[in-house]
C-alpha cells in the first residue's frame, strides 16, 4: 500500500503531462489538413470568387470616372518683404522654439497653403462658378466640404513648391477650378501685402483726402471774404510775409504727418523721430515770430497785428488757402512715394505650372477594385469553407459516442 502511495502522485504528473502535450497538438494549425480541406471545397471556393469578382466588376463601373488637375507656384521665401515675409519669419521663429524645423520658405508655404484653404477663397470659387448647383448642396457650407474634399494641397519638403490638386467629374472644370484658385491666391496675397509701405501709403491717403476736402472749404471761404470785402489780394510786404507763414506751417504739418507715419513702426527713441520732434519745434517757434511779430523777427517780416481790421479777414483766409495748397502738394508727393514703394516691396507669388487640362482619368482605379474584390471573394470562400469543416467535425465528434 505505501509503494503504491508513492507512484500515485508520479502517475498523476504524467497524466496531466500527456493531456498538456494533446492540447498543445489540438492547438497546432495543420497547413495539409487545412490545404486539403480548401481543395476539396474548390468549387465553393471558385463560386466566392466568381460573386465577388463580378460584383466588384460592377461596382468599379459604376463609379463616375474624375479627372485631376494640377497646378503650381512657389511663394516668396522668407527673405522678402511685406507682410508674408514677415509672418513667414513668426511663423520659423516660432517652430524654431518649439524644437521643429526652421526652414523660413517652408513656414511661407504653409501660410499660402492656409490662405488656399480659407473659407474667403473658397466662397469666391463657389459663387464665380456656381459649385452650389453642382454639387446640388442648399447651404454653401456643404458645398464648401465638397469643394474641400476635391481639392487637395501639397508642400514639397525640399523646394517648398506648392502643388494644387482638383478632382472634377469634367476635365474642364478641374481645370478651371485648379485654374481660379491660382486667381484667388493672387489676388489674395495683393490684398494682404500690408507691408510698412502699405500703411504708409494708406495712412498718406487718408490724410490727402482730408487736406482736399480743407482746400475746398478754404477756398470757399476766401471767395466769400472777397465777395464780402472787396478786397482782391494783398500787395507788397504782406503778400510775402504771407508766403512766408503758409510756407512754414505747410513744412510743419508735412513734418507731422511724416512724423506719425513713422510712428507706426519706431519708437520715441529712434533718432529719425528725435530729429522730426526737433524740427517741428524749431518750425513752430518761428511760426510764432512771424504771426505774432518780435524784435528779432525776419527782414522785410511785418507782425499780422499790425494788419488792418479790414484786410486783416482776407490775409487770414487767403493764408488758409495757400497754407492748404501747398500741404495738398506735399502730401501727394509724400503718398505717390509710398506708392511707389508698395508696388515695388509687395510679395509676388511665382507661378510655376498653370493648371494642366487632364487628358486621362485618374479615378476609379478599376482594375484594382477588381482585384481586391477577388481576394476577397477567396478570403470569404476559404472561412466558409473551413468553418463548415469544423462543424462536421464536431457534430461528428457528438454523433460518435451516442451511437
Amino acid at each position: 500500500m505505501q509503494e503504491r502511495a508513492q507512484y500515485e502522485p508520479e502517475v498523476a504528473k504524467a497524466g496531466a503531462h500527456q493531456v498538456l502535450i494533446g492540447q498543445e497538438k489540438d492547438d497546432l494549425v495543420d497547413v495539409g489538413a487545412v490545404l486539403k480541406t480548401l481543395y476539396g471545397g474548390r468549387k465553393t471556393l471558385a463560386i466566392f470568387m466568381a460573386v465577388t469578382s463580378a460584383l466588384s466588376v460592377a461596382f468599379a463601373f459604376s463609379i463616375a470616372p474624375m479627372y485631376t488637375s494640377t497646378a503650381s507656384f512657389l511663394p516668396p521665401n522668407s527673405g522678402g518683404s511685406g507682410a508674408t515675409g514677415a509672418l513667414a519669419g513668426q511663423l520659423s521663429a516660432l517652430s524654431a522654439l518649439s524644437g521643429g524645423p526652421s526652414g523660413g520658405s517652408k513656414g511661407s508655404s504653409d501660410l499660402y497653403v492656409g490662405i488656399l484653404k480659407s473659407r474667403s477663397v473658397r466662397s469666391e470659387i463657389i459663387k464665380r462658378f456656381h459649385l452650389m448647383n453642382l454639387y446640388k448642396a442648399k447651404l454653401e457650407s456643404q458645398a464648401e466640404k465638397v469643394l474641400a474634399a476635391h481639392s487637395t494641397f501639397e508642400v514639397d519638403a525640399k523646394s517648398s513648391i506648392v502643388t494644387i490638386n482638383v478632382v472634377d467629374r469634367s476635365p474642364a472644370q478641374a481645370h478651371e477650378l485648379a485654374n481660379a484658385y491660382l486667381d484667388a491666391l493672387t489676388e489674395k496675397n495683393g490684398q494682404l501685402a500690408l507691408t510698412e509701405s502699405s500703411q504708409r501709403r494708406l495712412f498718406y491717403a487718408q490724410q490727402l483726402a482730408k487736406e482736399k476736402d480743407d482746400l475746398e472749404n478754404a477756398e470757399v471761404a476766401l471767395k466769400e471774404t472777397e465777395e464780402k470785402s472787396g478786397l482782391i489780394s494783398p500787395a507788397g510786404q504782406m503778400a510775402s510775409e504771407i508766403q512766408m507763414i503758409v510756407q512754414t506751417r505747410a513744412s510743419i504739418s508735412a513734418k507731422q504727418v511724416q512724423l506719425a507715419a513713422l510712428r507706426l513702426s519706431a519708437t520715441e527713441e529712434n533718432p529719425v523721430v528725435v530729429q522730426l520732434e526737433s524740427e517741428i519745434q524749431g518750425l513752430q517757434d518761428q511760426l510764432s515770430r512771424l504771426q505774432v511779430g518780435t524784435n528779432k523777427r525776419l527782414s522785410g517780416a511785418i507782425p499780422t497785428s499790425k494788419v488792418p481790421q479790414l484786410g486783416l479777414e482776407y490775409v487770414r483766409k487767403a493764408r488758409e488757402v495757400k497754407y492748404h495748397e501747398t500741404l495738398f502738394e506735399m502730401l501727394s508727393k509724400q503718398y505717390e512715394q509710398a506708392r511707389i514703394d508698395e508696388a515695388h516691396n509687395a510679395p509676388l507669388v511665382q507661378i510655376l505650372d498653370s493648371a494642366s487640362y487632364p487628358d486621362a482619368k485618374s479615378s476609379p482605379q478599376r482594375k484594382l477594385i477588381v482585384l481586391a474584390g477577388l481576394i476577397l471573394g477567396c478570403v470569404m470562400g476559404s472561412a466558409w469553407i473551413l468553418l463548415r469543416d469544423r462543424v462536421r467535425r464536431i457534430r461528428a465528434s457528438i454523433i460518435a459516442p451516442i451511437s
